[in-house]
């Protein structure tokens, strides 16, 4: 939430206005107070608006509209004022996340939610269409969540099924992606209650994947594909949940059900006051947004003269209400230090007593293929460590690592998961390198019960699996869109980013790009200009030029070195000079080399440390001496899992009694450790708690690290 600006208003239809939701095109939406405590969402128009007869006359239909709407499901209005200087609409304020963001942030949602979601939000449309009216833009962002169920928000451009358009015939009504066929080919128009079916299809096809059934990316593309495309249902693995979307994103209106319909053929149970119909972490995203309202002033608190020193206010680009966890516990003794196990004892040899057997820790690895420099660095920081931890003379046991080369190919990674779980000496193992592996051997690590952690691996969501031993100890993709929209976005000279999402860069690129352009609304009061090109792309100036004529001041590219290179060159050839940064994966020779003196300035935010890095000097240092190198990138970072992994055991070891494994991920679960990259902490997911990323940019032809990327602050 932002401060008020010093030309708002502090009391507007008996509401303390505490401070600004956010702002769009025609107003500002405040979170006020009334005298009684109850908050609200208060949206007021701009004079400019208010001035326009016809507008005034739209504004009264958006207020009768929502008045007319009554649902445990729909968020009420509490009070307006549609005569005055300047209008404005009160709705009940639910302190709840956007789907939007639940799904950014925790990833999608599991069949039951989807169902449950689907069937209270078509309570709430059916009350819609029972007042006679449509609402016309049933999407993420207007569905907030609440432990007790979902609430279906702004009516603002809802209106009667048999009124006139007081816009243009051709004007967009909606947003595109989670637009009907029939909107998207006869404008606002055109919408009925079935188009808001179909949008609910399109809301929960992406709350059930994490992405809209119809893509992103440049507006009439998104349309064409809405009218002419099968819905991309990928990763929806329930039978019945994928033939309700199907029927729900049917072409023709008439073969769609109605909302009353809709509830009828969902068979699922509400949550009837219970919290079980939503993941803990979503859960738990509710709670801290619940918890942050009560930080909130009181009430008269917010009636203060203005202070006699000046206060600086932050910028611009303030920041949206976003709560979170404060401090990590270690939870169960598990907080351990990475000096402790991991220093140098220079008069310790380092080898196991005779006849001592060995514990091991795997490492899964591309060694040989795509993967290989971030596979042998890994493999390298995993080899140090274990060779630190045994130099010790002190040392409760002996450790040997073991390293299996998969290529990054996921049929030899599924082996070479089958080999280790079927090595009772192997405690846990560090890896896979990429994706497409570590989907592919979850499901062996899960039912052998064998610790695997991953430092390499970002990607949001891994095939349905049961979360029982897989630890992903980096960023998701997810989470590196915070830092590089604090870095391009927060700042005053920035008003828009242009993202560019090339989709030769894969599934990491698409979530990355996909991700950042809607966080920007959701995270900032700036605004996001996006385009998509096809695999394949070679001339980016076109593409650059639309970018920077819809007043683009900053520009982000997700895809891969070439593409990276093509932009880098093609917007030199522009006057732009603003702020400019690309993904990590573009961060190789090959860009320095295509892009030559294009790529000066360019910056990269990415989830491992730098050899250079201050905390990094000791681990830099004992590589050097170990392997005659600086570490390579993803080096530390294993490193570190590794020196999670001895803590973990060093606390469980009785003697010499081996731990059991599952004793070990549950250590692991509530450990929290300090490394040379992070520190490291999971949620209930296993998730790696935090942000942490790393800044670097291109200077005098070379890359150069930059420190710790800046965080989006809550």
């Amino acid at each position: 939430m932002d401060e008020l600006h010093a030309s708002d208003p502090s009391r507007i239809g008996g509401h303390r206005l505490l401070g600004r939701l956010g702002a769009g095109g025609m107003g500002v939406v405040y979170l006020g107070r009334t005298d009684t405590g109850a908050l609200a969402a208060v949206k007021v128009i701009l004079p400019e608006y208010a001035e326009d007869d016809d507008f005034r006359a739209r504004f009264r239909r958006e207020v009768e509209a929502a008045r007319r709407v009554e649902s445990p499901w729909a968020v009420p209005v509490t009070g307006a004022g549609t005569e005055g200087e300047r209008p404005w609409l009160a709705t009940a304020f639910v302190p709840g996340p956007a789907l939007s963001e639940a799904v950014a942030r925790c990833g999608p949602l599991p069949a039951r939610s989807v169902r449950v979601l689907g069937r209270l939000l078509s309570r709430a449309l059916a009350s819609v269409h029972a007042a006679g009216l449509v609402h016309r833009d049933v999407k993420p962002g207007n569905v907030l969540l609440t432990v007790d169920g979902p609430r279906l928000i702004d009516f603002g451009i809802a209106r009667a099924v048999d009124a006139t358009a007081l816009t243009a015939t051709d004007l967009l009504v909606g947003t595109p992606g989670f637009l009907s066929p029939e909107q998207a080919t006869g404008g606002g128009t055109s919408a009925g209650p079935a188009s808001d079916v179909f949008s609910l299809g399109c809301l929960l096809a992406y709350a059930a994947t994490g992405r809209p059934p119809f893509g992103s990316g440049a507006v009439e593309a998104l349309l064409y594909r809405t009218v002419h495309d099968e819905p991309d249902l990928d990763g929806v693995d329930d039978p019945e949940l994928r033939a309700l979307l199907g029927t729900l994103l049917a072409k023709d209106p008439a073969a769609r059900p109605t909302a009353a319909q809709l509830d009828g053929r969902i068979v699922e149970d509400a949550p009837d006051g219970s919290v079980d119909w939503l993941p803990e972490d979503v859960v738990r995203l509710i709670a801290d947004r619940s918890a942050a309202m009560l930080a909130l002033p009181e009430i008269d608190a917010t009636v203060t003269a203005e202070p006699t020193t000046a206060v600086p206010r932050p910028g611009r680009r303030g920041l949206l209400l976003l709560a979170g966890a404060g401090a990590v516990a270690a939870a169960g003794g598990g907080a351990f230090a990475v000096r402790e196990w991991l220093r140098d004892d220079p008069d310790a040899s380092g080898a196991a007593t005779p006849g001592e057997r060995a514990w091991i820790i795997g490492v899964q690895a591309d060694l040989s293929g795509p993967g290989s420099a971030a596979g042998r660095a890994q493999e390298r920081g995993v080899r140090l460590a274990v060779e630190r931890f045994n130099s010790r003379a002190d040392k409760p046991f002996t450790l040997r690592v073991k390293t299996r080369d998969d290529r990054g190919e996921a049929a030899r990674a599924a082996r070479v998961a089958e080999q280790f779980t079927r090595d009772r000496d192997v405690l846990a193992v560090i890896g896979p390198t990429g994706d497409p592996a570590t989907g592919a051997v979850l499901a062996a690590y899960d039912e052998a019960m064998l610790p695997l952690i991953t430092v390499s691996s970002l990607q949001i969501a891994y095939p349905a699996r049961s979360q029982k031993s897989f630890f992903q100890a980096a960023p998701t993709d997810a989470t590196l869109s915070g830092p590089i929209i604090s870095r391009l976005v927060l700042r005053p000279d920035v008003e828009r980013l242009g993202v560019l999402l090339d989709r030769s860069g894969g599934q990491s690129a698409y979530q990355v790009g996909y991700l950042t352009n809607m966080n920007v609304g959701l995270l900032t009061t700036g605004t996001a200009y996006p385009r998509v090109v096809p695999p394949g792309t070679r001339d980016f100036a076109p593409v650059v030029a639309d970018m920077l004529a819809h007043a683009s001041d900053a520009f982000f590219y997700a895809g891969d070195t070439a593409g990276a290179a093509r932009t880098a060159r093609a917007l030199a050839a522009t006057p732009f000079k603003g702020p400019r940064m690309a993904m990590h994966t573009a961060m190789d020779a090959g860009f320095l080399k295509d892009a030559g003196e294009s790529a000066e300035t360019w910056e990269f935010t990415a989830p491992y440390i730098d050899a250079t890095a201050p905390r990094a000097k000791e681990f830099t240092a004992a590589h050097r001496a170990r392997f005659g190198s600086a570490p390579g990138h993803w080096a530390a970072e294993a490193y570190d899992a590794a020196g999670l992994v001895v803590a973990a055991l060093t606390a469980l070891t009785k003697g010499a009694q081996r731990p059991a494994r599952a004793a070990l991920v549950a250590k692991i679960a509530v450990s929290t450790y300090e490394g040379v990259s992070r520190t490291y902490a999971f949620d209930e997911s296993h998730r790696l708690k935090g942000s942490d990323a790393y800044l670097y940019g291109v200077r005098d032809g070379d890359y150069h690290y930059l420190g710790p990327a800046p965080k989006i602050r809550t």
